[in-house]
């Protein structure tokens, strides 16, 4: 088997920084352009804002989720799921305006623990009182590279402090079920030292069932295989993490800092699944009918430690930052099977087996950057080198149903690993013209290094490549009340390694899945034009996008067999995608304050099948959300939500559309002791439902998770700030913190 990589075209991706036009004197340079998670430059450039309203920028929207009622007993996944274009589905699975391809980022900084696999596990165990703020960033620029995906970005910047003084919250919340959340999460700051951070615990999960109607057609004779699947699992697990960032500033101009941080969970589970097949269609006899049970257990272990220099030069506004990170998850998966058949095919025998699955991802982040104003524009230059490395080990055990001695199984065991490397360097200058127009240019130069061992195999391959991203933005001051944002992106979404991997990876009987070494990175070209104003007092923001996807990669899915479906990833041809996005947030009366959002889309496939059959796939939906926020008392807040996720394109065929409800409830016990109510789901709804039409394959697959769960919980706050001079009364760093993430590469 040999290994293929095509080296990507030239890629010109949008820059990131902020213009911002205000009316200054000739003589002042431009502030600088904010960066994620940097709340100095943050509060230069917009007003801090509650819960969805967002903060718009040039290059991005900023969402504040920390006032939201349900955030002291909630997850990462919960606040996401309030971002207008944001939808997080039971598993974790994200998307954003009906994509998958998107990256998260922490700080500004790509995580191990967020990267494949451990995504939506990762994202289930963050407590959303960690955060401070979503950024959604959909034409991401210049100084982020096309690492972990290359796709829009979503960076998770999470609470940071620089006050004087000692402050902390001690949140206790009991749920459905058996389930339980804890944290505790304190700062304190005297003179040039600084320390915060926090502890957490989770026991939670859903459990879920699932049914699977399968139709296998011949394309030549037209004959039918039907079979169907019906699954169970459950298991609630135990989460626990901490976090701890120290600062000093060891001048006037000089600050220094470091943070840990550390996350475990356990993966324990259990299942059931029965399989039955019919020697015809679905009126045909039974000739195949088994109940398959899962045992797992097994861990996940997440750290992370980083080293922050800022230098302020002599220049008013100039700076020099360096920032190293260092990041691993360590994942394992220890699988007991067992196969117990009611009607067995000729030759079939009940059977025990097991699988023990290792694997392991480690992200070095090293970067640097330089801010110099010159006259009234701002010169930015910088550095990255990052070093991401993925190992997969499976070991598959099967029992002789015969002898019961147990033998590797070499045809479901695997090695496999990732080396991928990058060294970046971008330039970028923003100058604001006048009082009405402000611009930004910047270019890239990245440097690749890809190197794939499949060890079981004994293949490897490597392949290295340079790309060029350019990226500019301009914004246009209409009027007070009114701005239009423009920008324009063309990035690169990289395969991962298990998409590389081309391993047959053993499911079940009936379902295997593998990589495909052959895989280009998709190109997309994203434009973008933005209109904010105020209509009859609500702040209101437009977004019309169009996105251009060339070679796409898709999930295929066809028979290797009569009963066994092979799931693989192909670069699928071209994908466009338009739509309209909106905002509106408000005050409706005294106490009511309302946010709503939406997209229209519409999203049209090209794809090549099999047999060489080219067709075009298209659907249009609308996905949105409603919430109300309701002061009662003094004392009380109240806060529903509804949201819809629309029709979307997914893999060979359609996710159909889905709604649910949510409701909090705050209630101010005392100035310090709070309780909090939070209701998820509220009518049980929400449900996943896929259904594939092709030549070989119908399939309609209908997915349940534990809908409606109920948190109870008390949050109360330790101690307090001593205010001082400059202190500052948001959430925000204070000058000199230099631990907020440090902007995005």
């Amino acid at each position: 088997m040999a290994f293929a990589f095509a080296p990507p075209a030239h890629a010109q991706p949008a820059e990131q920084p902020t213009v911002t036009i205000k009316k200054a004197p000739p003589a002042k340079p431009p502030e600088p352009p904010a960066t994620p998670g940097n709340a100095d430059n943050a509060d230069v450039a917009s007003v801090v804002v509650s819960a969805e309203r967002p903060t718009n920028r040039i290059d991005r929207q900023v969402y504040d989720v920390k006032s939201d009622v349900g955030a002291s007993n909630g997850s990462a996944a919960d606040a996401l799921n309030s971002v207008p274009s944001v939808a997080v589905d039971p598993d974790g699975s994200v998307t954003l305006r009906g994509s998958s391809n998107v990256q998260i980022l922490i700080d500004g900084k790509p995580s191990a623990m967020l990267q494949g696999d451990n995504r939506g596990a990762s994202l289930n165990a963050i407590p959303a009182d960690d955060i401070e703020s979503v950024e959604v960033i959909n034409n991401p620029g210049a100084q982020f590279g096309n690492e972990a995906g290359g796709g829009p970005i979503i960076n998770l910047v999470m609470r940071r402090t620089r006050r004087p003084g000692g402050f902390g919250f001690l949140n206790a919340n009991g749920g459905t079920a058996g389930r339980y959340n804890s944290s505790l999460s304190g700062t304190y700051n005297s003179g040039v030292f600084g320390i915060q951070g926090g502890l957490n615990v989770r026991h939670d999960g859903r459990a879920s069932t699932g049914e699977t109607v399968r139709d296998r057609i011949d394309p030549v004779t037209g004959a039918m295989v039907h079979s169907s699947q019906i699954a169970s699992s459950s298991g609630l697990n135990d989460n626990v993490g901490a976090n701890a960032t120290v600062n000093y500033n060891a001048g006037a101009k000089d600050t220094l800092a470091a943070s840990f941080s550390y996350q475990g969970r356990d993966n324990a589970q259990h299942s059931r699944d029965r399989y039955l097949r019919y020697a015809g269609g679905a009126s045909a006899p039974v000739d195949s009918d088994y109940a398959r049970t899962t045992q797992r257990s097994g861990d996940a272990r997440n750290y992370g430690w980083g080293a922050r220099w800022e230098h302020k030069g002599s220049i008013d506004g100039e700076s020099m930052k360096v920032d190293l990170r260092v990041t691993s998850a360590d994942n394992t998966f220890n699988s007991a099977y067992q196969n117990l058949y009611a009607v067995a095919p000729p030759g079939a025998l009940d059977q025990r087996s097991f699988q023990d699955n290792t694997t392991a991802n480690r992200i070095v982040d090293f970067t640097g950057d330089y801010e110099l104003p010159i006259d009234r524009a701002m010169l930015k230059l910088g550095y990255k080198v990052a070093d991401n490395r993925s190992d997969v080990d499976t070991l598959y055990t099967s029992v002789d149903p015969v002898s019961q001695l147990p033998y590797v199984n070499t045809q479901r065991s695997n090695r496999f690993h990732l080396d991928e490397k990058n060294l970046a360097v971008y330039g970028s200058y923003q100058v604001r013209l006048n009082e009405k127009w402000g611009v930004l240019g910047g270019m890239r130069i990245e440097h690749t290094d890809l190197d794939v061992e499949q060890l079981t195999s004994q293949v490897s391959a490597s392949n290295s490549y340079t790309s060029y991203i350019p990226s500019a933005y301009a914004t246009y001051k209409w009027s007070d009340d009114t701005n239009l944002r423009f920008s324009y992106a063309h990035r690169l979404r990289r395969p991962n390694a298990s998409e590389l991997n081309p391993f047959v990876i053993y499911r079940d009987e009936l379902n295997v899945s593998a990589g495909n070494p052959h895989l280009s990175p998709t190109k997309t070209d994203s434009f973008e034009i933005g209109y904010e104003t105020r209509v009859a007092g609500l702040e209101t923001n437009l977004r019309a996008y169009h996105r251009r996807d060339r070679d796409s990669i898709l999930i295929r899915r066809y028979f290797i067999s009569d009963t066994v479906l092979l799931t693989t990833p192909a670069n699928g041809g071209r994908n466009h995608a338009s739509g309209l996005e909106f905002t509106v947030h408000g005050k409706l009366m005294p106490g009511l304050t309302m946010n709503a959002s939406g997209n229209l889309g519409h999203t049209e496939q090209l794809q090549e099948d099999l047999y060489g059959f080219v067709s075009t796939r298209t659907t249009s939906s609308l996905s949105g959300r409603l919430r109300f926020n309701y002061q009662a008392t003094a004392d009380d807040q109240l806060q529903a939500a509804v949201q819809t996720q629309g029709r979307s394109l997914f893999g060979q065929g359609v996710r159909q559309p889905n709604t649910t409800a949510n409701f909090s409830m705050r209630h101010a016990i005392t100035p310090k002791l709070a309780m909090v109510l939070n209701v998820t789901d509220l009518f049980d709804s929400n449900r996943i439902e896929t259904i594939t039409d092709t030549a070989t394959l119908k399939e309609t697959s209908i997915r349940r998770s534990d809908g409606r769960i109920v948190y109870l919980g008390l949050q109360y706050r330790l101690g307090g700030f001593t205010p001082g001079p400059g202190a500052r009364q948001g959430g925000g760093q204070g000058q000199g913190q230099g631990q907020r993430g440090g902007g995005p590469r």
